[in-house]
């Protein structure tokens, strides 16, 4: 992949861009190793399954857009070490529908008149662009200062969706704070609903505050292979009873859902409600048994005991910062036989993973999520020793 921006010198986000795409691969697979090797089984070295690679380019499924410049002639990307906007429209780790709508998108913002955050000044009303491309349909964020620019976003959205007839909804977040965050608490839904995220023949469904993966054909994989690693564990109903499953840090569900069917009980816990409304619908959607949602803290819920006895396996896909050492260390006290562990931040994973002894990670593979960075996403799969 070749950028013209990255050799312009105006974006230095993809830090690895002149290095070939194996060399970047086997460089984060040797970090990955040399911080988690160690934690193994010395008598049962961890099994390794070869890295998965998807796309290079084209592969990211969410533009994050710092919007600056002026209401005639706006800039949608980032902003550059002089404070000045550096436009972004045509970057190419974004999915072609991305590219399509983003010019159609800046024209919007002049068409209603959305005048541009001036971080230094500290005037203006529009802060982000937030677009989210699912199969192909579109979700649209505006990120404001204020509510001043709503009625102009509603005169003009008729025309917008006849510009774009891929959008499935708009909304407008409100992030009053002169601070480096991308977002506000406050959500304002203009059109639409939802925006249906179709892996592995599921239809995930996300509000415009959900989380979901940026690169949609590894978030597959991702799944899959827990899918399969869970399969082994439990390939069969139980006489026991059914496989108890806790899907901590949940989401819309993508690895619950994954990880429903005969013989198991799934609880997902997420402290986003508007997540698990998602996850809700697509489990009836499906028709799914045996599977519920629940909205709060993960940890406060596990630690004080309120779902009850441990379950079979814990499967945790956490922030950046990870699980912590509370529930780190209620997983070590536990009964629990099995966890699978999603990680983006490998040295969060291997401190967790110090924390719980007991449980020793025997597979892991790393999946290629951020192409061009050096960030990937982690899957381990722990056994209690």
């Amino acid at each position: 992949m070749r950028c013209h921006h990255h050799e312009a010198g105006r974006c230095g986000s993809c830090r690895l861009l002149g290095v070939g795409r194996a060399d970047q691969v086997s460089g984060k697979e040797r970090r990955l190793r040399e911080l988690l090797d160690p934690l193994g089984d010395p008598l049962r070295p961890i099994e390794w399954l070869p890295a998965f690679t998807g796309a290079e380019e084209g592969f990211r499924n969410k533009a994050k857009m710092v919007v600056a410049g002026t209401v005639d002639a706006p800039t949608v990307g980032i902003l550059g070490p002089d404070g000045a906007g550096v436009d972004l429209r045509d970057c190419g780790l974004h999915t072609a529908g991305l590219h399509a709508a983003l010019p159609v998108l800046a024209g919007f913002i002049t068409r209603a008149a959305l005048t541009p955050y001036d971080v230094g000044g500290r005037r203006g009303e529009l802060k982000h662009l937030l677009v989210t491309e699912s199969d192909d349909d579109l979700m649209v964020r505006f990120v404001l200062r204020s509510t001043e620019s709503l009625p102009r976003i509603r005169k003009h959205l008729p025309a917008l969706l006849a510009d774009l007839p891929t959008i499935a909804v708009v909304s407008a977040n409100l992030q009053p704070e002169h601070k480096a965050v991308t977002e506000g608490a406050e959500e304002v839904v203009l059109h639409g609903s939802t925006l249906t995220m179709t892996v592995n023949g599921l239809p995930l469904h996300l509000r415009p505050r959900s989380f979901f993966q940026t690169n949609t054909e590894v978030a597959a994989a991702l799944y899959r292979q827990a899918r399969a690693w869970v399969d082994e564990l439990a390939p069969e109903p139980r006489e026991t009873g059914p496989l108890d499953i806790w899907d901590l840090y949940c989401g819309v569900g993508g690895f619950a859902l994954h990880l429903a069917g005969p013989g198991r009980r799934v609880t997902g816990i997420e402290v986003s409600a508007e997540a698990v409304a998602s996850a809700l619908t697509t489990r009836d959607e499906l028709g799914l048994t045996g599977v519920r949602f629940l909205a709060g803290d993960a940890e406060e819920l596990v630690v004080a005991g309120e779902l009850g006895a441990a379950p079979d396996l814990v499967v945790v896909n956490p922030p950046r910062r990870g699980i912590g050492p509370g529930l780190a260390g209620w997983l070590e006290r536990s009964a629990v036989a099995a966890v699978l562990y999603s990680s983006c931040n490998a040295e969060s994973l291997a401190r967790d993973l110090a924390g719980m002894p007991s449980l020793r990670p025997v597979r892991g593979q790393l999946l290629d999520m951020f192409p061009q960075t050096d960030h990937y996403e982690a899957l381990v799969l722990l056994r209690r020793s």
